[in-house]
């Protein structure tokens, strides 16, 4: 077990272990967290419940936050011809064909974002075990594989989120920067939600939020009540 320093033991004590907290209060509560020396990202961890074993409940999307995530993401974007120039253009950090699959290859990772367009598909099929491994694999559902690379690099690069279950039922990606303020981080967190609520399988059974919770990078995490969540957002 990780052991935390005197500063994590201190702001925990601001946390009530035993309530489920409502939106608002669970983040002003994350920002009084605060003790890294840097911004920190708002995080947002869910359980659900699905089972991810079955195709139909594997959920995975992109949403739009409306204030942006505040991280500064790399897009490496694959592909060919006059779409190489048109997505460094775009604001892709790293654009190209088998020079970057070949560097994939050989261990190189300097990148958070792949997007391909469809006939590069065929050839990062054998980037599968490294890049599936870290969910990083590009795909049609996710907005990462499309032939409008242009405009998939720009949303990205404003905000647009990717995410997807893991094999545990869960799912976590940033929704914003402390510094954010907490109409802003409210804001983000309720369409994230809202997508999250949209996507819904018809086949899951009981209930849909099983856990929901806020934190900051360096801090303790904050739970919701999955119900006031749930009335939040609808």
């Amino acid at each position: 077990m990780a052991k935390h320093g005197k500063k994590y033991i201190e702001v925990a004590k601001l946390i009530n272990r035993g309530k489920l907290y409502d939106v608002k209060e669970a983040i002003e509560l994350v920002e009084k967290t605060k003790t890294a020396k840097f911004v920190e990202t708002v995080e947002v961890a869910l359980r659900l419940g699905v089972d991810p074993r079955h195709a139909d409940q594997q959920i995975r999307g992109t949403v739009v936050l409306p204030n942006g995530t505040g991280k500064t993401v790399r897009i490496l974007a694959i592909t060919s011809g006059d779409n190489i120039e048109k997505a460094k253009t775009a604001g892709a950090d790293f654009a190209g064909s088998d020079e970057y699959i070949n560097q994939i290859q050989q261990g190189w990772l300097g990148f958070d974002l792949v997007i391909a367009t469809p006939d590069m598909m065929p050839k990062l099929g054998k980037l599968g075990k490294i890049l599936g491994t870290k969910g990083m694999m590009p795909n049609p559902k996710s907005g990462t594989v499309t032939p409008d690379i242009v405009s998939a690099i720009s949303e990205f690069k404003k905000g647009k989120l990717a995410f997807r279950i893991d094999k545990l039922g869960s799912i976590h990606v940033p929704i914003g920067k402390v510094d954010f303020g907490i109409d802003k981080l409210e804001e983000n967190f309720k369409v994230f939600i809202d997508q999250i609520i949209k996507l819904k399988p018809a086949t899951s059974k009981g209930q849909y939020l099983r856990t929901v919770a806020l934190s900051l990078t360096m801090g303790p995490g904050v739970k919701l009540d999955p119900a006031l969540v749930t009335k939040h957002v609808g």
